[in-house]
Formats: C-alpha cells, structure tokens, sequence
C-alpha cells in the first residue's frame, strides 16, 4: 500500500469513528449489553489489554479493594498469546481463579460474564477501546491519554455520552487529597488570579518505554497486528512499534500524551477552562538516537483563558526531557500573592507583591500566608508508575461509581479535554507552527489548517 493510499484509508476510518462507525453503534443487539446490577451484585470485570501498567498497578489496585466492594476479575482480553496466558497465570497466583482468555475484544464482549473493563491499551487505541466498550454495554475504566487525534476523541466522547456508561479516565491525580485541596484554595478565591504555571518531568532513562528483550521475541504470528492498527494507516509488522508504541507516532505522542496528559489536566480542572488558546512548541531528539520518532525533549508554552476575553489568562511553560532527571517533576501555580507547589504541598507568598514595590505604584502589599494541602505525597508528582495511594483511590473511586452510577472523579470530559492540549501540542511540534483550536469544528489548527496525521 503506498503512502498516500495509506493516509486517505487512515483519514476515511477516522472520519467513520467520528460519526459513529457507520450503522454499528445503531445496531448493537440487546444482548450485547451488560445485565442491570442490584446492589448486591458482585460485579465481574474484564482486563482489557495485559500491559506493564495493569499489572503493576492497576489490576493490584482493583484486587486491593475487590473483595470488600464485591468485585472481581472473570476473563482477560489480549491479542498477543503470551500475555493472554500470563495474565491468566498472574490473577490466578494472586486471586487462587482462572479467569477466561479472549483472543480479542469480540470475543470478550460476547461474554454475559462482564459488566465492567479496565483497558490499559497502546496509547493511540484508548479512545476507540473505550468507544467499543460503551457500545458493548460495559463501564469502562480507561488509561490516558484518552486520545491522540481529534477524530478518535469525538467519537469516544459522543459514544460515553450516549450511552452514560460510567467512564473513569487514569487521571489519578484527581484522586489526591492534595490535589483536592488545591482545587478549593484556587476556586474559593484565596489564592488570587493564576498568572503562570511551571510544569517539568525530567528523567535520565535512555531505556524508557524500550522493550528490547521483547521485541526479539514476539512473532508476527502470535498476535493480530492487523486488529492492533485499528484505524492507523497500514505498514508492515514491526515489532517495535507494537511493544514500544510510546516512541513513534501515530501510535503516540511520546511525552505529550504519557505525561502531559497527567499535569495539564490540573489546570483544566482547577480553572473550569477545557484547553489552551494556543499553542507554540518544539523539541527534538537530541539525544537518543535509537530509531524512535517522538521527542527525547521537549518545551510547550500554552496560553490560557477565557475564549470570549483575550485580555485576561496565563501562560502554562510545560517542559520535559529524557536525558538529565534535574530538576525532576513539578508542578507550581502562581498567583500575583506567590505560589502553590503541588511537589511540595506547601502555598507560599514565594515571588508574591512586597510592599517596596508596590508602595512605588500606590498599591498594597499582596502576599499569601505560608500553609501546608497536607502531607507530602512525593509519589502524587513522581515519574514512578507502581501502585500508590493515588491509583488505589482513583480505582476505588471508579469501583463505587459503577455501583452508585454517579460521576467519577475524571469523567469523559476531563480525557477530552487532556486530549485537545495534547494534540494542540502534538501539532506544533510535528509541524513547527502557531496552534489553535476551532471551537465550532472541535478541531486542531496548526498554522489556519486542520491538523492531521
């Protein structure tokens, strides 16, 4: 297939998903949707995808609290053998079951065993995993970044909205009591208007997101690369891009949707504003020349405000690299007062207004009283992926969502909304220009034009 069939059939699935992919979503039998639980159900829930973030930390962050809300797993779905047999081999030493294999989705759909998915998929195949589970009658808790293209994520969002399955997006950090305290400082007033916002995630970590051993052990034959590729433009089996997908685009962003996604969120949902106006950005791989195609460094400058009141916003300064851990991760608001460190936990009049300088203009001293959110929770802020409190609240907080039907923490909306600034990013990176966003079309502009692959 040559490259510009390949882009048309991408750009043609993608405008299938937006509407709906055709008739599908319309004709789901009645059978295909999970039975209505009582209260006292024990709810069975299906592994979609037995990757190194589901077992490190989701499924023990399920089972950690399984037997208490009545929850368990019955059946995993994976289209590589191998993981489908250890993830079987996993819960089975952990939990004394046998859960059901599914060689794919289908298969684990057709099952009335159930009623609930935890998919911890490839990057770029959250949002249409996602979609199908809906449509399947299933709530789903889903990993970010919810999407990486404009058309997956409408599609996955008209999907959540139709059906009101209850949908929890892996945004943890909404989740942190820390987090939670921010939230109501910044939205109670005390803090004063954000003027900047400073976000880092530095690692020294060449070997971050390679799976080298793997890749020369997988076959083609022992997956399904065609079913993998979902709605990307097809190219040949390459082993790397299925176990190393984090590198190379358009099966990830690489830094935007890994860890962006966790940090920009905060924004979103400490100012109720749902994206950037715009976006400038670049980056390279400076360093780690290993044949990858997404960034090994990165900078974003991305203004916020409101839409219909250019005058008043902020900017956030989002910066991340592969290749020197100073400086580590971050997260600090500023206000004119001085300063919230979500690293820290501590609100501090650092940088606010002293009265040398503003008894010069005829204004008062502006500075907040030093306070702690609470505990340090160094683990909320780290590049560490293993099993915290965190991730535990923020499963628990799904668990008793499906059973009471209320809105999870980090709703459809909140991976929406991650998705816009990642792509907006995404864009001015691969293209080097000005980004917007089209509110009308829910499109990204890179430079007037719709961004695509």
């Amino acid at each position: 297939m040559n490259e510009k069939n390949s882009r048309r059939d991408f750009l043609k699935k993608s405008a299938l998903t937006t509407a709906g992919i055709g008739l599908s979503a319309m004709s789901f039998p009645a059978s295909s949707y999970s039975k209505i639980l009582g209260a006292n159900d024990r709810i069975q829930v299906g592994i979609v995808g037995f990757s190194s973030r589901a077992k490190s930390a989701l499924i023990p962050a399920f089972l950690g609290q399984a037997k208490e809300l009545n929850f368990e797993f019955t059946a995993v779905s994976d289209i590589w053998n191998r993981r489908r047999d250890e993830a079987v081999g996993y819960i089975k030493g952990l939990t004394g079951t046998t859960i059901a294999a599914a060689r794919n989705n289908d298969e684990l759909y057709d099952r009335k065993d159930v009623d609930a998915v935890i998919i911890s998929t490839a990057d770029f195949q959250h949002a249409l995993h996602c979609k199908e589970a809906v449509e399947a009658g299933r709530d789903v808790y889903v990993e970010k970044p919810f999407a990486e293209t404009m058309a997956d994520a409408r599609a996955a969002k008209e999907a959540a909205l139709r059906t009101g399955k209850v949908i929890q997006i892996g945004s943890q950090r909404r989740s942190g009591a820390n987090y939670h305290a921010a939230n109501k400082f910044i939205k109670g007033g005390n803090f004063g208007d954000i003027v900047a916002v400073e976000m880092t995630w530095n690692v020294n970590q060449p070997g971050r997101w390679r799976r080298t051993e793997m890749a020369k052990q997988i076959r083609k034959e022992d997956t399904d690369w065609k079913r993998y590729l979902m709605n990307r433009p097809y190219q040949e089996w390459d082993p790397r891009k299925y176990l190393e997908f984090r590198l190379f685009w358009p099966f990830s962003s690489g830094i935007p949707g890994q860890w962006m996604a966790h940090q920009i969120d905060t924004v979103h949902w400490f100012t109720d504003l749902p994206h950037p106006r715009s976006v400038a950005a670049n980056g390279g791989i400076y360093m780690w020349k290993d044949g990858r195609e997404n960034f090994d460094t990165m900078t974003a400058v991305m203004d916020y405000g409101p839409l219909d009141d250019k005058s008043k916003g902020f900017q956030v300064i989002y910066s991340s690299r592969f290749t020197n851990s100073a400086g580590g991760t971050k997260e600090i608001y500023y206000s004119n007062a001085g300063e919230l460190n979500l690293d820290t936990n501590m609100i501090s009049p650092n940088g606010g207004l002293r009265e040398k300088y503003a008894k010069d203009m005829g204004m008062k001293e502006n500075l907040l009283h030093e306070k702690s959110l609470g505990e340090l929770a160094k683990v909320e802020t780290s590049a560490n992926t293993g099993v915290d409190d965190l991730t535990s609240a923020h499963m628990r907080n799904w668990m008793e969502c499906v059973r009471s039907r209320k809105k999870p923490n980090a709703d459809v909306m909140a991976g929406y909304n991650h998705s816009i600034a990642n792509i907006m990013t995404t864009a001015a990176l691969r293209t080097g220009q000005y980004v917007t966003f089209d509110e009308e079309k829910q499109e990204v502009l890179a430079g007037g034009k719709v961004f695509q692959y």
